[in-house]
């Protein structure tokens, strides 16, 4: 006898289909795959329509997850891309030592497609003085042409990026941490003033008589140069802590004369069309200047913190694919409760003549319908989170008594950074749609395997 439930079914099938249809055998088994996997599926206060919503949320939440992080990561590492491309030269030239030759190079540098504009710098380690408190900053001397003062004048949040022998531009964070001020006055030292005072001391301590310790000090005194005071006219934030904290910007000659290098300098800056097309750029450069001398492009300097943020990444990936293996699981444990359930109307369907291939793929139709819905509410909820990511967070922070994500310390003025691309949304769709296709490959080769006369004796 049919069950009741079964019997129910099938007059529900068949007042779907014409009577064409029922006749066409190709027709009704195209029909009835489909149809059966959505009637499975369709909401109803049972336990399968339960576990049915909560795989449908799993595949969300990890499609959801993958995005939003994955996202971030993104926008971490572009940030980190930009702030470094807004400071630093796109190319710098030198010879691991000091260039004498150096207007000769501009000349050939200048010569080369792509680049844009040439600085000759000098760069180094100095003692910076302020009221008594002293730091040893980074010194960066360059000339001021007009395409680099209109370049750092974009980041100069304070007073204005002029440099001349006795100006200086310093960054915010080593202007906060000093006390320091637009308008106020600094003392640099050359390290090298300091090593030349620190050996006529000691070789002063071990003289043996009064004259030969009068000497060394009059040789300390002769040949220290008088540091050099300069005016901060400005105060800049390149968004980046590193450079902010550490960095004091100067005029060329005024680096000169620190390092004692007359008219030489330490390299040479180049700013290309693109910053992220400098590598053929630098092979150019290369080729027209000779391969005796160093050049390096701004992902070559950096190349460890950028590489850093990319296996960050790369782990994230990994982490949070085991997300949709769990989500797998859950559709898997969905289909297999249907299989019980419905395993006398399986046998039924057996019995009269349906194949395996069709009960197969009615259960395989179940897990992708899940997984496209999934898909679709993963990235919808995605999308409202990236949108809404500042004000979630200032809610969260708020929540819990913590301030997440702090300016101070991650260097985000606008905000936690995200960045959607095509190639992640789309390889994470495919990866939970196919997640959920084979979850279901299970069920449906246990489904299809079903003997009709076990799965009928219980009725």
């Amino acid at each position: 006898m049919v069950p009741g439930k079964t019997r129910i079914g099938c007059r529900i099938l068949y007042s779907q289909l014409t009577w064409p249809q029922l006749l066409n055998p190709i027709v009704f088994r195209k029909h009835f795959s489909p149809f059966l996997a959505l009637r499975y599926l369709k909401p109803k206060r049972s336990f399968v329509s339960v576990i049915t919503l909560i795989s449908v949320l799993g595949v969300a939440l990890g499609v959801m997850i993958l995005v939003v992080v994955i996202a971030v990561f993104t926008g971490f590492g572009e940030k980190i891309k930009e702030t470094i491309i807004g400071f630093e030269p796109h190319i710098t030239v030198d010879a691991n030592g000091i260039l004498t030759d150096w207007p000769e190079l501009v000349d050939k540098i200048k010569a080369v497609d792509g680049v844009t504009s040439v600085t000759p710098f000098v760069q180094g380690q100095v003692i910076m003085d302020y009221n008594g408190r002293r730091l040893a900053p980074v010194m960066r001397a360059i000339y001021p042409d007009e395409k680099e003062v209109a370049r750092f004048q974009e980041i100069t949040k304070e007073g204005e990026f002029e440099l001349d022998i006795d100006t200086v531009v310093i960054g915010d964070e080593l202007a906060r941490g000093m006390g320091i001020s637009v308008g106020d006055t600094i003392l640099l030292y050359s390290p090298s003033e300091i090593d030349t005072l620190v050996e006529a001391i000691n070789q002063a301590e071990g003289a043996q008589t009064e004259d030969e310790r009068h000497k060394w000090f009059q040789v300390a005194r002769d040949e220290v140069t008088v540091p050099t005071e300069l005016t901060v006219t400005g105060i800049f934030d390149s968004g980046f802590y590193e450079f902010d904290a550490n960095f004091v910007m100067t005029h060329l000659e005024t680096g000169q004369v620190l390092y004692n290098l007359a008219g030489d300098v330490h390299g040479i800056s180049v700013e290309t069309v693109d910053a992220y097309q400098a590598a053929p750029i630098k092979d150019a450069i290369l080729e027209a200047i000779g391969w005796q001398y160093r050049c390096l492009t701004w992902a070559d300097r950096h190349q460890a913190r950028l590489e850093a943020v990319l296996v960050e990444r790369q782990v994230m990936w990994f982490i949070l694919l085991f997300l949709m293996i769990v989500a797998g699981f859950c559709i898997m444990n969905t289909m297999i409760t249907v299989t019980y359930q419905k395993r006398s109307e399986i046998g039924l369907l057996k019995a009269i003549g349906a194949p395996e291939g069709m009960i197969a793929r009615l259960f395989l139709i179940q897990g992708v319908i899940v997984g496209i819905f999934g898909v679709i509410v993963g990235l919808l909820l995605a999308w409202l989170f990236i949108e809404n990511r500042k004000e979630i967070i200032d809610f969260l922070g708020e929540v819990f008594h913590i301030k997440m994500f702090s300016e101070e310390v991650y260097g985000f003025p606008d905000g936690l950074p995200a960045v959607v691309t095509f190639r992640d949304v789309f390889w994470i769709s495919v990866g939970a749609f196919i997640s959920c296709a084979l979850a279901a490959l299970a069920p449906a080769i246990i489904a299809a395997r079903l003997e009709p006369a076990k799965a009928l004796r219980s009725e």
